[in-house]
């Protein structure tokens, strides 16, 4: 199913880090509402970085997904509440084995009601006591956004059998699609 782009006035950016980035394009790639997420980079203090750098930890930046959403069909919140069940967004510049500044929690707002709600998402997370220790994601203003190799786009739907996807975005991703099945395309 294709998403229909009829009133551009209700498209919109955001962009969210959660640790490795395949897991999350792939999951909100299957999100009813979501036009593109791109797998990329941000918030660091280098120009045009590969991944070659941002695995060494030296760039600043993020491992990211930029979503381009239709508001008529997924509002923010709604992203957010499916990006807080993606990853563990109480563990500090990791995801599990992955650890690293690179793979930090983070929200690069886009405007100001973005910062707000991610704010108030995540007050109600730690208030509900929803995780064991409290939420770390930096919420942060968008910076240069730049879009990874080719490689790493939809590599998950291109890579099924790698060892890394079985072991860990295949489990995400069946819980994934049961929580949200609601929301799928």
């Amino acid at each position: 199913m294709t998403t229909n782009i009829s009133n551009t006035a209700n498209i919109n950016q955001i962009t969210l880090a959660g640790g490795c980035f395949w897991c999350i394009e792939s999951a909100f790639n299957s999100v009813r509402g979501i036009i593109t997420a791109v797998s990329g980079y941000m918030g660091g203090h280098t120009d045009s970085p590969k991944y070659r750098d941002i695995i060494t930890g030296q760039t600043g930046h993020a491992e990211v997904v930029q979503l381009t959403f239709d508001e008529n069909l997924i509002s923010v919140r709604e992203l957010f509440e499916i990006f807080f069940t993606l990853h563990n967004p109480t563990q500090l510049n990791r995801q599990g084995n992955d650890i690293g500044t690179q793979y930090r929690s983070a929200v690069f707002f886009h405007n100001d009601s973005q910062k707000q709600s991610a704010v108030e998402i995540i007050k109600e997370i730690d208030q509900d006591k929803m995780w064991p220790s409290p939420v770390v994601t930096e919420v942060t203003a968008q910076s240069t956004f730049y879009s990874g190799e080719q490689f790493h786009q939809d590599f998950f739907n291109k890579n099924p059998e790698n060892p890394y996807c079985q072991a860990l975005i295949s489990p995400k991703m069946a819980k994934f699609k049961q929580t949200f099945v609601n929301k799928l395309k």
